[in-house]
């Protein structure tokens, strides 16, 4: 049974095409609202969404590596997949779920819905 993500929006950051389109089709058919973005700046620029949900993205991009994407999911206490070749992460993409590419589409759908079904999301430092 595939995982329901009516009313999510998932952003999914990947520069290979063909990817991220497999990516975006599978959270689509879950009932997810997708923004798809190859590039750290926009990513940058789309993590700032109030609808957003959650996010999969990948480590390296064609603008750098996505430390600072990581960062501001964690401060807003969003759930987010690395899902790379790079190996283990450090710094602030080490508290996403790690996903080795390659792997399925549906597999990266069951690992958002589950992380969106965990407990409520951190209170950033900030804000306690």
């Amino acid at each position: 049974m595939q995982p329901t993500l009516q009313d999510r929006a998932i952003l999914i950051v990947e520069d290979e095409p063909m990817i991220a389109m497999d990516v975006a089709q599978a959270f689509e058919r879950a009932g997810a609202a997708t923004a798809v973005t190859s590039t750290l700046q926009n990513a940058l620029i789309l993590v700032e969404d109030e609808k957003l949900s959650a996010a999969v993205l990948d480590h390296m991009l064609p603008d750098g590596e996505s430390s600072p994407l990581c960062r501001r999911l964690e401060e807003r206490g969003l759930p987010f997949v690395v899902y790379s070749g790079v190996g283990d992460m450090h710094g602030p993409c080490a508290l996403g779920m790690q996903v080795a590419k390659p792997e399925s589409p549906s597999v990266l759908v069951s690992m958002v819905a589950k992380l969106l079904e965990g407990p409520p999301a951190r209170v950033p430092p900030h804000n306690r």
